[in-house]
């Protein structure tokens, strides 16, 4: 099997994400409340549990009907409600495969959850999370993300949202369904920015500053957080961002996104001046077509002269519409819009070694050197060969498989995130920070005995602080993708105390870590997150300059 570049990413994440959903880090599914707070928001009162010194709120409506005559459209008006409501169960997730632990997915799915340290008026960083799973699969209930030690730890106001994901999501039908249907191929984005805009007008109740609000997201949720960042409708409503693991330089344009839709059409028999037949086929109908249609469909290359998240995400995804996504995110500039609101960027060491496990693959860890660029030509073809010379120089003691590892792990989340760090610097507004993931798991790749290194998705669990010792003093245990190693416990508390100082600053800083300079154009600082980390200028040099030779970068 090809390495996995950005190109294909996505076609990876269905099985991926439900994979990081098993670990429990906590998750408050069976244990009792200490006791029940209520409060009021916009719509009406609701009730919450108090666990451990953390206020949360689970399955808060934040907008009404996507289903029915509503769907692909925007929600129908959430309607308010008397008494007090329940936020003690998750909402159901957008359509996709069941997942473990949680509700039944759902047509109708916009629902948020909300951690905070107390329901007091004062005025905490809030931190709006979006999940990961490309645009077609994740949950702001994944267990790996719990929002409570974040909260507890650090004094912030954490929130996650459901948000339409796939078909349901991000089908483009505006050429053809009218007026009622503008902006049909970023509902799921515009559902997030309704979850915001909800945020806006509520956090002030949970304890949180709706004046100072960073959005971040891992993975498929890093790429929808780089189109928030290019949005307008979201533009009032946060201050700061973070593109994680996912840099979400290009969407799909007006004419891929249609073909997407005439495809669809064609395997539904539905002719398109006809389709609102679309409004009637059952949501396990239609996740059983999308599952049959290409994630990168072949036609992405036509608009980009370079692989990857730049190009098409997905068969579903946002739409460069000129209206809702006026542009590509970061292409050819990054968004004037948010200019200056500053931003964090980054990606994990090892990327690649996630999919590997996933895959349970194994033959890319027993090749030499000549196996590596039997393994790289089809993918480089003529550049096979500089591609590996220059990785060898860079890292003289690097074997075959970490060479693969490394390439593997640059295309696929680096290069992107580069070039979006490199575009925000040239704009000459807020600070852009870039950041390389590094914590060393010693888990192996099962098959093999090659560590994982620092995994896609990896970071999800130490930037929510979801890596500490059990408060009861017991014997801790072995973290899902981090490890026995008692050090990560020291990296996730780094990591968090980084990204909460930025959400309550603008500026990253922790206890016991070096000062981390905005990025530039000179000496391009970039922030190595360990146990113990460390600041290093023009990191992987040599690299970059080859993968630009080629029309990579």
């Amino acid at each position: 099997m090809e390495p996995i570049y950005r190109r294909d990413f996505l076609s990876q994440l269905s099985l991926a994400t439900a994979a990081i959903s098993l670990p429990s880090f906590g998750f408050l599914n069976s244990r009792r409340a200490d006791e029940f707070v209520t409060t009021e928001t916009s719509y009406g009162k609701i009730k919450g549990a108090r666990m451990d010194g953390v206020n949360i709120f689970k399955g808060i409506p934040y907008g009404g009907k996507v289903s029915g005559e509503r769907r692909f459209r925007r929600p129908a008006p959430l309607e308010k409600w008397t008494g007090v409501r329940d936020a003690l169960e998750f909402g159901p997730p957008a359509i996709q495969s069941p997942r473990r632990n949680e509700p039944a997915p759902a047509e109708d799915c916009l629902f948020l959850n909300v951690w905070t340290p107390a329901n007091d008026n004062k005025k905490r960083p809030v931190m709006f999370y979006s999940h990961g799973g490309g645009f077609v699969i994740g949950s702001g209930a994944s267990a790996s993300q719990d929002g409570s030690n974040l909260a507890r730890n650090f004094d912030v106001v954490v929130v996650q949202t459901n948000h339409r994901l796939g078909l349901l999501g991000f089908l483009y039908l505006d050429e053809i369904a009218g007026q009622d249907y503008a902006g049909s191929g970023n509902m799921g984005i515009l559902d997030i920015a309704a979850g915001l805009k909800w945020v806006h007008e509520n956090i002030a109740q949970f304890g949180g500053d709706p004046g100072n609000v960073m959005i971040f997201g891992e993975s498929g949720g890093g790429a929808k957080t780089s189109c928030l960042y290019a949005m307008p409708e979201a533009a009032p409503y946060f201050n700061k961002a973070s593109i994680e693991s996912g840099p979400g330089v290009r969407m799909s344009t007006k004419e891929i996104a249609a073909e997407t839709t005439a495809m669809l059409l064609k395997e539904l028999n539905i002719p398109a001046n006809n389709w609102r037949k679309l409004l009637e086929v059952p949501t396990a109908d239609l996740l059983a077509i999308q599952a049959k249609l290409p994630f990168v469909p072949p036609f992405q290359e036509r608009n980009s002269k370079r692989s990857g998240m730049q190009g098409r995400l997905g068969g579903f995804g946002p739409v460069v519409d000129e209206n809702v996504l006026p542009h590509h995110p970061f292409d050819p500039t990054a968004p004037a819009i948010s200019k200056d609101k500053p931003l964090l960027v980054g990606w994990n060491e090892d990327e690649y070694t996630f999919f590997a496990w996933e895959r349970k693959e194994t033959e890319p860890f027993k090749m030499d050197f000549d196996g590596l660029q039997k393994k790289l030509e089809p993918q480089y073809g003529a550049d096979t060969q500089k591609i590996i010379q220059t990785y060898r120089k860079a890292t003289p003691d690097a074997t075959a498989p970490d060479i693969f590892v490394a390439i593997s792990s640059i295309t696929m989340m680096g290069l992107g995130s580069i070039d979006i760090v490199e575009k925000k610097a040239n704009q000459n507004g807020a600070p852009v920070y870039l950041y390389n993931f590094g914590y060393k798991s010693e888990k192996k790749i099962p098959g093999t005995e090659y560590a994982m290194g620092t995994p896609h998705a990896m970071d999800i669990s130490f930037k929510f602080n979801n890596e500490i010792p059990p408060r009861d003093g017991s014997v801790p245990k072995e973290s899902f993708f981090g490890g026995n190693r008692p050090e990560r416990f020291i990296a996730s508390h780094h990591f968090a105390e980084l990204w909460t100082t930025f959400a309550r600053t603008g500026k990253p800083a922790a206890k016991d870590v070096p000062a981390w300079p905005a990025y530039n154009l000179k000496d391009r600082p970039t922030m190595r997150i360990a146990d113990k980390c460390e600041v290093i200028k023009n990191r992987y040099a040599g690299e970059l300059t080859m993968w630009r030779s080629i029309g990579k970068l």
